[in-house]
């Protein structure tokens, strides 16, 4: 079987031992190709890096200074961490501390649900486009992937998605709320409707890795009262902790045991440290939520004077039509000292770019004045 060679396909199939020697995929090493910027003040002597949803703004202070406090006692397992994340998570969240688990980033859940829940006879229905490591982890496994087009807003088509589950045995709806790489939200009613249409032993996967840059409310109520809903969330967005690696799920019980039938591991001990001060700040989320929307707002608004429309985005990246071929736009993007993200295949002339700090998405609209040959 050919498989795709992106960062995020290699990504997951190291996470879940399936790379092999000869796969043509690149090391990790030089999947990024330049040093990542470090906090809002970087001179910036290298790439703008506007590709991989990264927060520019790193861990917040307070988050810093936990994780390098816990270095002298990480020679220790620290469990009583896990144990205090675990249970300040379900305060904040109000769901029972028994249908939360945490993990080392999630996407490790994402992927166990893939190895889980699909296969031959149990197939995956996704929005097109969206992330897409459960569904290229699913492929492997002999899955059939039902790939749904978003709505024209950018929103998920449910009753779509509800009818390609309905039509062949479907293991997992895979919701990504808000979505990669588009930022688009879908809204509560058409989650609801499609909680109440759906096949009653399809799961319901909501991926919320970018909720906070969002006003949209969280599907979590529905994983505190159910037993076919999963919700993940993860520290490697608003939160700034791409590097650390911390995730949760939230599920019914029996969902987490099966989850954690495929294995379990410690948890980095910095990590736990720095999400625990993370949601000990009472305003770290809405400064970075509203440090982010002026920003994002403010670079679509130019783009949209100039001609070129996105999809309506409440997160920290967004797609827009450049109107010629995406790939090529983004390595003309690169050879300005500017990293954007890719298109994708139904989307051809979009590409995604991720919101950075403000210089450097001053560096974006010069660059992206040059290439597309517009005003600055």
């Amino acid at each position: 079987m050919s498989l795709p060679t992106s960062r995020r396909h290699f990504l997951q199939l190291a996470g879940t031992g399936l790379v092999v020697a000869g796969t043509g995929l690149p090391p990790l090493a030089t999947a990024q190709r330049a040093p990542a910027t470090v906090g809002a003040a970087s001179a910036h002597p290298g790439p703008a890096l506007l590709n991989f949803n990264e927060c520019p703004y790193g861990p917040a202070p307070a988050a810093q200074q936990a994780a390098r406090d816990s270095i002298a006692a990480s020679g220790r397992y620290r469990f009583e961490l896990a144990g205090q994340l675990r249970d300040l998570f379900a305060a904040q969240e109000q769901v029972p501390a028994e249908r939360v688990r945490l993990y080392p980033g999630s996407s490790e859940p994402l992927n166990r649900a893939a190895t889980l829940w699909t296969g031959p006879q149990a197939a995956v229905v996704v929005a097109d486009p969206t992330f897409e490591a459960l569904g290229d982890l699913a492929a492997t496994r002999g899955a059939q992937v039902q790939r749904v087009p978003l709505r024209g807003d950018g929103g998920h088509d449910v009753r779509a998605m509800v009818a390609a589950a309905h039509a062949r045995p479907t293991g997992l709806i895979y919701i990504c709320n808000p979505n990669n790489p588009t930022g688009s939200v879908t809204l509560p009613a058409d989650l609801a409707w499609l909680l109440a249409n759906k096949p009653d032993a399809t799961r319901v996967l909501v991926d919320e890795a970018y909720l906070q840059y969002s006003t949209q409310p969280s599907l979590i109520g529905q994983a505190a009262q159910r037993d076919d809903v999963i919700v993940l969330r993860t520290f490697s967005k608003l939160y700034g902790m791409a590097g650390l690696r911390m995730g949760v799920a939230t599920a019914h019980p029996d969902r987490l045991r099966e989850l954690a039938s495929l294995g379990d591991n410690p948890l980095p001990v910095p990590a736990m440290a720095a999400a625990l001060a993370s949601l000990r700040d009472p305003q770290l989320v809405a400064q970075r939520r509203q440090q982010n929307a002026q920003v994002r707002q403010a670079t679509i608004a130019w783009l949209g004077k100039r001609g070129f429309s996105s999809v309506p985005s409440e997160a920290n990246c967004f797609v827009v039509d450049v109107q010629r071929d995406g790939t090529a736009f983004a390595q003309a993007m690169a050879a300005e000292g500017v990293v954007i993200g890719r298109s994708w295949a139904i989307w051809p002339q979009r590409v995604r770019v991720t919101v950075g700090t403000e210089e450097e998405m001053a560096r974006f609209r010069g660059a992206f004045a040059k290439v597309a040959g517009v005003p600055a």
